[in-house]
C-alpha cells in the first residue's frame, strides 16, 4: 500500500499493525525519511537501539557481504518477539537491485515472518527495483511512504509543537516572520527551532512579537525571493529581474524561486476566494498568511489580480517548476522567464 496522505502516514506510524512486514520509507529530504523510520521503529520493538532485537544494515555491509541481509531477515530475535533489520540506502543501483531481492523473498514467506524488515533510502525514480518490488505488493504487508518537502503548512506545524514544547510561543505575525526565513529541510529547520526556544528561554512562556525576532533573525536577506515574488505580481519588471538575481547570487536555485512565486500566488488566491465569501480584504490577506509589513503592497495586487487570470497563470507556474527540476535544465533563467511573463500580466493590469 503507498501511503502519501499526512492522516493515513501518522495512522501507520503509530500503529503499523501485525500484518505488516516491511515499511519502504522514501525521499529526498533524508531528515524527514529517518524521522519517520524512528517513530516506526519504535512500534515495532520496545528495544528499538538494542542489538539483540535490532540490526542495522548499510550499503557498505551489503558491499562487503553480500549475504547479510538476508541472513539478518532469516535469523530469529535471540530475546523473544518481533525483530527489526533497519536497511539505509544511499543511491548503488546494486544495493538497490539486491534490496528489492530480498523484499520479495520477505514477502514470499521464504524468511522470517517475525522480522520487520524497515528501509531508509534517498530520493527514488519510478525505475527503481526496490520501489517497484515494494508498490506492487497487494496483500497489505508492504507499506510505501514517499516524504517529500515540508509545505509552509508544515513548517508552522514543526514550529508550533517545537517551541510548545519549551512552552514557548509565537503570534501570528512572528510565526509568519519565523516560517518565511526557515529551510524546507526538515534537520536545518529543527535546528533552527531548537536555537530558537533557547534565545527566548526554555520553559518562560513567552509568546514573542515580531519586533521580538528582531535581534535573532537579523536584517533579512535584500535579495529575498519573497520579495522578488511580490516584484513579480506587482508589476515591476527591473525589481523582479534584480531580486532573482540577488538570490542566485545569494545561492538561491531556481526550484526556490519558482516555488515562492507558487507560494504568492497561493496567498492571492486564498485572499480572493475568502473576500468573494464575504471576508473584508485586510481580514482575508491576514487569514492567508500575508506578513502585516507587507500588506498594502499584497492588497493592491489583489484589487488587480482575479481568480480567472490566476488561474492562467498556475499552469506557467507548474510548468517552470517541472521544467527547473530536469536534470541540466538552466532553471535560474526558467525562473526568471516566469517572473518577467507575470510582471508583464501584472503591468497590462495596471500594477
Amino acid at each position: 500500500m503507498i501511503l502519501t496522505k499526512r492522516p493515513d502516514v501518522e495512522r501507520f506510524l503509530a500503529s503499523p499493525g501485525s500484518e505488516a512486514r516491511v515499511a519502504l520509507i522514501y525521499g529526498r529530504d533524508r531528515a524527514i525519511v529517518h524521522e519517520r523510520a524512528d517513530q516506526l521503529a519504535a512500534k515495532v520493538t520496545a528495544r528499538p537501539d538494542d542489538p539483540f532485537d535490532v540490526a542495522l544494515v548499510s550499503e557498505s555491509d551489503m558491499d562487503s557481504a553480500p549475504a547479510r541481509l538476508i541472513d539478518e531477515l532469516s535469523a530469529l530475535s535471540m530475546m523473544g518477539g518481533r525483530r527489526l533489520v533497519r536497511l539505509r540506502l544511499e543511491d548503488k543501483a546494486s544495493a538497490d537491485k539486491a534490496a528489492a531481492e530480498a523484499l520479495k523473498a520477505h514477502l514470499d514467506d521464504e524468511l522470517n515472518p517475525d522480522a520487520f524488515f524497515l528501509i531508509e533510502a534517498g530520493a527514488l525514480g519510478r525505475d527503481s527495483a526496490l520501489r517497484k518490488a515494494a508498490e506492487a505488493d497487494k496483500r497489505g504487508k508492504a507499506a510505501v511512504i514517499p516524504c517529500y518537502e515540508d509545505e509552509t503548512g508544515d513548517v508552522a506545524r514543526l514550529v508550533r509543537d517545537g517551541l510548545t514544547q519549551d512552552k514557548l510561543g509565537l503570534t501570528g505575525d512572528a510565526l509568519d516572520l519565523f516560517v518565511r526565513r526557515l529551510p524546507h529541510e526538515r534537520g536545518v529547520a529543527r535546528r533552527e527551532i531548537e536555537r530558537l526556544a533557547l534565545y527566548l528561554g526554555p520553559g518562560s512562556g513567552v509568546v514573542a512579537g515580531p519586533a521580538d525576532l528582531e535581534d535573532f533573525l537579523g536584517v533579512e536577506p535584500e535579495a529575498s525571493l519573497a520579495d522578488a515574488a511580490s516584484d513579480a505580481f506587482g508589476g515591476r519588471l527591473a525589481a523582479a529581474q534584480a531580486g532573482l538575481r540577488r538570490a542566485a547570487a545569494e545561492g538561491e536555485g531556481g526550484p526556490a524561486a519558482v516555488r515562492a512565486i507558487g507560494m504568492h500566488l497561493g496567498r492571492l488566491r486564498r485572499t480572493l476566494t475568502l473576500m468573494k465569501s464575504g471576508a473584508g480584504a485586510q481580514e482575508a490577506a491576514k487569514a492567508s498568511g500575508v506578513f502585516w509589513k507587507s500588506e498594502r503592497e499584497f492588497l493592491r495586487q489583489a484589487r488587480a489580480w482575479t481568480l480567472p487570470l490566476l488561474d492562467e497563470v498556475q499552469p506557467e507556474v507548474l510548468s517552470a517548476d517541472k521544467a527547473c527540476k530536469t536534470a541540466g535544465s538552466p532553471d535560474r533563467l526558467i525562473a526568471e522567464r516566469l517572473a518577467l511573463t507575470i510582471a508583464a500580466r501584472a503591468r497590462r493590469l495596471g500594477l
